[in-house]
C-alpha cells in the first residue's frame, strides 16, 4: 500500500559521472584497487544510513576493509602480509573516493586508521615499534588514532599544551604526559594514539614530539564525542591525559618537531580532496537519477529547464573537482606536489562539494531530508571535511602566503 502512495526513488545506484573521462585512462592496477572498494561499498548503504541515524560506529566494517588492504592509503607496507600491498597515490585516491561515495563516515574511518595513525608509525617509528604495530594497524585489528587537536587548540595547533615531562635520561628514564586532545577519531577504541606533546626536558626541551599511547595505559582516559550532527558513524573522542608514564621507547625517533605533523596532514589533505569529490559524486548523481524517476505536472523533473540547468551547473562544478584531484595525484606520484598546492585541491574541492550538495538536496525537494535519501547525509558530512585537516580559514592563509610571499598568520 504505502509503495502506491509514497514511491521508493533508486538514487544510491553509482552512474560513473565523469563528463570529460578524467578517470577513463586510470591503469588497471589502480583500476582494481578501485573496483575492490566499490565492491566493498556495494552491500553497505542501508547498513550505514542506519548507523548514522543512530550514531553507531561500525568497527566491524573497518576491520573487513582492512583485510582487504583498502587501508593502507598509499604508505608502504609491502612484505608485511600476504593481502597488504603498497597503493599508488592514484589508487589511495580512488579508493578514498569509493568509500566516501558510500558513506562519509567509513571513509573518515579509513582514513584516520590508514592516512594518520599509520602513516605517523611508518614516517616516524622505531624498527621496532613498526615489527610491533605496522601490520596490525594496516588490518584493524587495532584500531590507531592520530591526537594533535585539543579543547582549546584547533586551528592553532602549533600551541599545543599537552606536556610530556621528561623524568631521568632520555635512554632510561620515562615521560609524563598530561594535558587534553579532543575530535580524536578512535581516540576511544581501545587501541593506540599517537599523541603530539611538547617535551619538557632533555635535548628536545620544548619541542613537539610524537608518543605511541597503548589507550589502556593508567590515566589515559577518553570519552565519546556525542550530539555530532555529522560523521555521526565514525566516534571521535575527548582524551585526558592525567599522568600518563610512559617508557622512554614509547617516542616515535624520526618526530622531532611540530613541523613533522604537518608532513603527516599534508598527504591527508589530498587524501580530503578525494574524499570531496566522493560526496560530491554521491549527490549529483542523486540528484540526476531522482530527475528522471520523479513526476511533476505530467512530466518528469528532468524535462524542465531549471533542473536541467542545475544539473549541467553541478556536473561542471563536480568535473572541476575530479581534474583537481587527478592533476595533483600526477604531481604526488612524480614527488613535485607542495605542501600548498594540496591545500589548493583541500580548500577547491571542500567549498565546492557543500555548493553541489546544497543544490543537489533542493531538487530533492522533501524527499531531500530523507537520510534513505542519501544527500542529507552527504550534505551534514561534508561540513566536516570542510573543516577538518586544516580549515578553509587555514588552507587559505597557507596558499596565499604562497602567492605572496607574506605570512598572514597571527
Amino acid at each position: 500500500m504505502r509503495d502506491e502512495i509514497d514511491p521508493d526513488y533508486d538514487v544510491t545506484t553509482p552512474l560513473d559521472l565523469d563528463y570529460y573521462g578524467v578517470f577513463a585512462d586510470v591503469p588497471d592496477a589502480d583500476r582494481a584497487w578501485w573496483t575492490r572498494a566499490r565492491d566493498f561499498s556495494a552491500e553497505l548503504e542501508e547498513r550505514m544510513t542506519g548507523h548514522w541515524e543512530k550514531g553507531e560506529y561500525p568497527v566491524d566494517l573497518v576491520r573487513r576493509a582492512g583485510a582487504q588492504g583498502l587501508l593502507t592509503d598509499g604508505v608502504e607496507v609491502d612484505g608485511l602480509e600476504a593481502n597488504l600491498h603498497t597503493l599508488s597515490p592514484l589508487a589511495a585516491g580512488l579508493v578514498n573516493m569509493e568509500t566516501s561515495r558510500t558513506d562519509g563516515s567509513l571513509g573518515t574511518a579509513l582514513a584516520v586508521q590508514g592516512g594518520l595513525a599509520l602513516r605517523t608509525l611508518a614516517m616516524f617509528g622505531s624498527p621496532e615499534q613498526k615489527e610491533q604495530h605496522l601490520a596490525d594497524l594496516a588490518t584493524a585489528r587495532t584500531l590507531g588514532s592520530f591526537a594533535l587537536t585539543e579543547p582549546t587548540h584547533g586551528s592553532d595547533s602549533v600551541s599545543l599544551e599537552t606536556t610530556a615531562q621528561l623524568v631521568g635520561d632520555e635512554s632510561s628514564g620515562h615521560y609524563v604526559l598530561n594535558g587534553a586532545k579532543k575530535w580524536i577519531g578512535n581516540g576511544a577504541s581501545g587501541g593506540i594514539t599517537f599523541t603530539w606533546a611538547r617535551v619538557a626536558g632533555g635535548s628536545h626541551d620544548g619541542q613537539v614530539r610524537c608518543f605511541l599511547v597503548d589507550q589502556e595505559t593508567r590515566g589515559y582516559r577518553a570519552e565519546v564525542i556525542e550530539g555530532k550532527a555529522s560523521l555521526r558513524a565514525i566516534h571521535q573522542a575527548v582524551i585526558e591525559y592525567r599522568d600518563v608514564e610512559l617508557p622512554a621507547n614509547a617516542v616515535l625517533p624520526g618526530s622531532h618537531t611540530f613541523k613533522d605533523t604537518s608532513k603527516v596532514l599534508f598527504a591527508t589533505r589530498l587524501g580530503v580532496a578525494w574524499s570531496a569529490v566522493g560526496h560530491a559524486a554521491a549527490v549529483v548523481e542523486a540528484a540526476l537519477s531522482y530527475s528522471t524517476q520523479r513526476h511533476q505536472f505530467s512530466k518528469p523533473l528532468a524535462g524542465f529547464q531549471q533542473v536541467q540547468e542545475r544539473l549541467t551547473w553541478m556536473t561542471s562544478e563536480l568535473t572541476s573537482m575530479q581534474l583537481h584531484v587527478r592533476k595533483v595525484t600526477e604531481l604526488d606520484a612524480a614527488g613535485r606536489l607542495s605542501g600548498p598546492q594540496a591545500s589548493m585541491a583541500k580548500y577547491h574541492n571542500t567549498r565546492k562539494a557543500r555548493a553541489i550538495a546544497q543544490v543537489a538536496r533542493d531538487m530533492l525537494g522533501g524527499n531531500g531530508i530523507l537520510l534513505k535519501n542519501k544527500v542529507a547525509r552527504h550534505m551534514a558530512d561534508i561540513e566536516a571535511i570542510h573543516t577538518y585537516e586544516g580549515t578553509e580559514s587555514v588552507q587559505s592563509l597557507i596558499i596565499g602566503r604562497d602567492l605572496t610571499g607574506v605570512s598572514a598568520f597571527a
